[in-house]
């Protein structure tokens, strides 16, 4: 699929996210007890699945390793997990709602179920309050459940990531790639080898200033 131009951006806009699916009775964790945080929001590309850029096709859709064990030890505490991603390529003409729902498919057939998906459809410099490192991603993510931010986790791959965790008040726990920069690492107040050592981590297991 060829990538639009910038030229062809429509103009600045201050739109609030995609949320999918529709909300489903039920579907909101109730305040835990136990240790860990009441949900976890995972950035998509480079964290949940393999980066692809601006992937609309399900057929390329690659969970990175751990991540559905990760997503079980989640569940099997009873936490909800959930979705939140920059997708730019909607505003650059890549791909329409529908190739978000797809690729959305495809990823709960091979991870499981996910209560919530906060997507930006907006390109940088649209003027969104939703498109990481602007909190308001994490903050729809949480009305939906109904959780409270800072009984949030988020785990993602860079430090956009990491700063829209920050600015919505909720945890950061960031799982470097080989697309993540020196000092984002270095920046992180936690990181993790892979999601399942960060669900480990959020679960009560050591303080990562360092690798987990």
């Amino acid at each position: 699929m060829t990538k639009a131009t910038t030229s062809t951006l429509p103009e600045p806009r201050a739109g609030g996210p995609w949320l999918l699916p529709p909300a489903a009775p039920g579907a909101r964790p109730v305040r835990r007890a136990g240790p860990g945080p009441d949900a976890v929001l995972f950035d998509r590309d480079g964290t949940l699945i393999e980066d692809v850029p601006y992937n609309a096709d399900p057929a390329l859709v690659r969970p990175l390793p751990r991540a559905r064990a990760a997503l079980d030890l989640l569940r099997a505490h009873g936490i909800g997990a959930g979705v939140v991603s920059n997708q730019s390529g909607a505003a650059r003409g890549c791909f329409d709602r529908a190739g978000v729902e797809a690729v959305r498919r495809r990823t709960e057939e091979l991870l499981g179920p996910f209560a919530v998906w906060a997507v930006c459809p907006h390109a940088p410099g649209q003027g969104c309050r939703c498109r990481k490192p602007e909190p308001g991603l994490v903050h729809a993510a949480c009305a939906r459940l109904g959780v409270a931010p800072h009984r949030v986790a988020v785990i993602g791959d860079i430090g956009s990531d990491m700063a829209a965790a920050r600015a919505a008040g909720a945890r950061g726990v960031l799982v470097p790639t080989a697309a993540t920069r020196r000092a984002e690492i270095a920046a992180a107040r936690e990181r993790a080898a892979d999601l399942l050592g960060a669900v480990r981590l959020l679960l009560g297991g050591r303080p990562a200033g360092g690798a987990a």
